[in-house]
């Protein structure tokens, strides 16, 4: 041993690599942050906590995650950055320590009707392997397995001179591909349903359409089929010829003239198609919508059965068992099959195939088939769907950045997705994990508390440090962490029944059930026991009913609380009755706009493959109106300072005086009851946290209907704090006094313990599930004891 050796063995100082054992974040300033200072631990799990909208999302994905990636981007070339998305550097002062960035988060997996379990995990890509080499017959490359891929045939002759005189050759190809041609790889076929579109009773001058917005005196609607001189406005519509039918349904572009106006004529299916079902369902009206729900209907595709696949890449099999039948199976069974099979050619992607099938069932997952649409995925499975590339990974010294993992999680699953977090930290792995719910936190090495508030009143780091420093802290989480909600000691009695019989979507078996009405009703359940089949597929779609499910909030970041919730438009036809001038100059997407920015506040600045750069409008200086504009005023404010307002302020300015709207007021209150008081009216949708979007989306859908309807909603506790869970259930006991039938999909003990009637699916996920275990009330639950809900609940307040 040399002498150097031997003087570092005795040296006590550590190497200077070991130095670097802490992500330092100064004075971080993104979105709502007010220099926030923290020092995370690397190689430990850090949990942040704190009020919804107080700045958790903005401090771990704005900051640290969104940094860790732009620097990952600028190691390849200008040329690649070229085609990557371009990433403003956070605004903080200082970030050091960071390693790469994995994000973990609830963004929805591609909706694609062609994207399924399979295909966004790449077990569907070994599968086809696998059939390829051992499937009987043999029909050709693993592209002859994949429904996204067409079968196509090409043939053809080509010249060659290779100096020893011209020849031709004649060729003919052959790529294969397994995508069946009726359905081409969707699995379903649409069909409009025409009884929707028309009483075929009633001639088409006297009102036949039964089409929204589709009115007798309307030049684009009616009047081009009646005064078109294609059809007989007179005679019944059941009473065509089969030309005068093809002609009114199917009918080619037209041009016609009506009243002297020039207008196109087309068939009503193609009309109706390019007018409704070709928009984003999500951005239609409500009546419009449901319009749509009603006329189309997919069935299954009658050649393939809906298995997306060609005959031919059905018939070939291993062990009698098609792709199409190992992707129909629950992948739990389809684990055990693989594990069954013994074939040394292939056994490195047995294995490896086997792993990603094993990663499911450990995730909890194990109840999806791979043919799963993505689509239908809770935003809680897409999150732990995107977890299972990571679980076998070799990978250390990583960040794992996850958004609520525990989200669409049942009591019984959360630990064993607290045993994976932990598997992904014990690797060597620094993960960090935003979260509210109390059994994910104490699993923490570290916490984060951010607040005190959410919105402008938030933004500060309360708390660091230990988890029985958070419980003696004061702050609002650790004096809510240990909260438990109470057993009801009287429950409502139900005003009638909505009955479901014979309900079979999915894993359901045949249920029947009756769900009580003028109560506040909780279906719940373990991950995967057949809660949303039940719910959004016997329920949903029923009148009266309105439904707010997981799916994101469409809008781009002109997009609103105002706009979203239709807000702005009471407040502008104030302003334009007030002042005496047109509506459209307060709206800073029309004629009001300043003509720099065209109504955005800022100016962006493409920099190629750098990152964009923002500015704010020097001529408006970010208050996106004109200056002739911002001279009306009501109320003594003008439309920027107005839409500047929170909530709350807002509420008390249209509530009273000179400014009274009340159509904008009863909005706002709905605002304010789902507890977004703080949040500024004209604030972009785009810098919204999760639970701000969730609860805006509550209110709108809220602000609709009254009365006797019926709400379903679909897990509402989703990004809450432990503080904002005791304000929704104050809002759901004011819906149902109100008279309003609540029907919660929810996992929540809290929320439980608050409800009139509980309906328990189970008893396990999958072919296990999709029956009723129990039906009754909580304290019911509890007593018996004899569901995995029932032991939880009991557990929970205490019994």
């Amino acid at each position: 041993m040399s002498k150097d050796t031997r003087a570092d063995a005795r040296s006590p100082e550590p190497h200077a690599a070991d130095r670097h054992d802490v992500i330092r974040v100064h004075g971080a300033r993104v979105n709502n942050l007010k220099d926030v200072s923290v020092e995370i631990p690397k190689r430990r799990l850090t949990v942040f906590t704190g009020v919804s909208g107080s700045g958790k999302s903005s401090l771990v994905f704005g900051t640290i995650a969104a940094e860790s990636q732009r620097l990952i981007n600028e190691t390849y070339s200008a040329f690649v950055q070229g085609f990557m998305p371009t990433l403003a550097r956070p605004e903080v002062d200082v970030l050091e320590g960071l390693t790469t960035a994995i994000i973990v988060d609830q963004q929805r997996l591609g909706a694609d009707p062609r994207s399924t379990v399979g295909t966004a995990t790449d077990a569907n890509a070994m599968l086809r392997i696998l059939f390829s080499r051992l499937g009987q017959p043999y029909v050709g490359p693993p592209s002859a397995f994949a429904f996204n891929v067409p079968k196509r045939t090409a043939s053809g002759a080509m010249n060659v001179d290779k100096g020893k005189g011209k020849r031709i050759v004649v060729r003919k190809a052959v790529y294969h591909g397994g995508m069946c041609p009726r359905c081409e790889g969707r699995g379903t076929t649409s069909d409009i349903d025409l009884t929707q579109l028309y009483d075929d009773s009633k001639a088409i001058g006297d009102g036949a359409f039964t089409i929204p917005g589709w009115k007798q005196d309307s030049f684009w609607t009616t009047r081009v089929y009646a005064e078109s001189g294609i059809l007989d406005p007179k005679k019944p519509i059941r009473e065509f010829s089969e030309k005068e039918m093809r002609d009114f349904l199917h009918g080619e572009p037209t041009k016609v003239k009506v009243d002297g106006v020039n207008l196109t004529y087309e068939g009503l299916i193609p009309k109706i198609q390019k007018s409704m079902l070709s928009k984003d369902r999500e951005s239609l009206q409500p009546h419009v919508r449901a319009f749509v729900d009603r006329a189309v209907t997919f069935t299954s595709c009658p050649e393939c059965g809906g298995t997306r696949l060609s005959e031919e890449a059905r018939s070939s099999k291993i062990g009698g068992l098609s792709i199409a039948d190992a992707c129909a199976m629950e992948i739990r069974d389809l684990a055990t099959w693989v594990r069954e099979l013994d074939e040394p050619s292939v056994a490195p992607l047995l294995a490896k195939l086997l792993h990603t099938l094993n990663a499911f069932v450990e995730i909890g997952l194990g109840y999806l088939s791979l043919d799963r649409p993505a689509g239908t995925l809770s935003g809680g499975e897409g999150q732990r769907v995107k977890m299972i590339r990571h679980l076998g990974s070799s990978l250390t010294d990583t960040t794992y950045v996850f958004d609520e993992p525990t989200t669409g999680l049942h009591p019984h699953d959360i630990q064993r997705m607290n045993d994976l977090l932990l598997r992904l930290r014990d690797k060597g792995n620094t993960v960090l994990v935003v979260e509210h719910k109390p059994e994910a936190i104490a699993i923490a090495d570290h916490v984060v508390d951010l607040g005190p508030q959410a919105g402008s009143g938030g933004g500060e780091v309360m708390f660091e440090g230990s988890l029985d420093g958070l419980r003696e802290s004061g702050t609002v989480t650790g004096r809510h962490l240990d909260d438990r909600a109470a057993l009801k000691k009287t429950v409502r009695s139900p005003k009638g029944h909505l009955e479901i019989r014979g309900a079979a979507t999915h894993n359901l078996r045949d249920v029947d059930v009756d769900i009580p009405l003028g109560v506040l009703c909780v279906v719940t359940g373990v991950a995967g026991s057949g809660k949303s089949s039940l719910i959004h597929g016997s329920v949903a779609r029923r009148d009266g009913v309105v439904a707010v499910d997981q799916s994101p909030i469409k809008g781009s970041r002109r997009s609103t609380p105002a706009t979203y919730t239709g807000l702005l438009d009471p407040i502008r036809n104030a302003f334009a009755k007030a002042n005496g001038v047109k509506p459209a100059l307060f709206s800073a997407n029309s004629e009001g706009a300043c003509p720099t920015c065209n109504g955005a506040g800022v100016l962006y600045t493409d920099l190629a493959m750098m990152a964009g750069v923002a500015t704010t409008c020097e001529d408006c200086e970010g208050r996106r109106f004109q200056p002739s504009v911002l001279e009306h005023r009501l109320g003594g404010r003008d439309i920027s300072e107005v839409l500047a307002m929170p909530v709350d302020e807002a509420r008390e300015f249209f509530g009273a005086g000179e400014a009274r709207v009340p159509a904008a007021h009863r909005i706002l209150e709905r605002l304010s009851d789902v507890g977004l008081g703080y949040l500024d009216i004209g604030r972009p949708l785009t810098t919204l946290s999760g639970g701000e979007r969730q609860r805006l989306k509550l209110a709108a859908h809220m602000a609709g209907k009254g009365g006797d309807s019926v709400y379903v909603l679909d897990e509402p506790t989703t990004g809450l704090h432990l503080a904002d869970v005791e304000n929704l259930l104050g809002l759901l006991d004011r819906l149902v006094d109100g008279g309003t039938s609540v029907i919660v999909v929810e996992h929540h003990q809290a929320v439980m313990a608050h409800a009139d009637w509980i309906i328990d699916l189970g008893p396990g996920a999958g072919q296990d599930g999709g029956r009723v275990v129990f039906q009754g009330t909580p304290a019911e639950l509890v007593e018996a004891g004899s569901t995995r809900t029932g032991e939880h609940l009991a557990a929970y307040v205490g019994r």
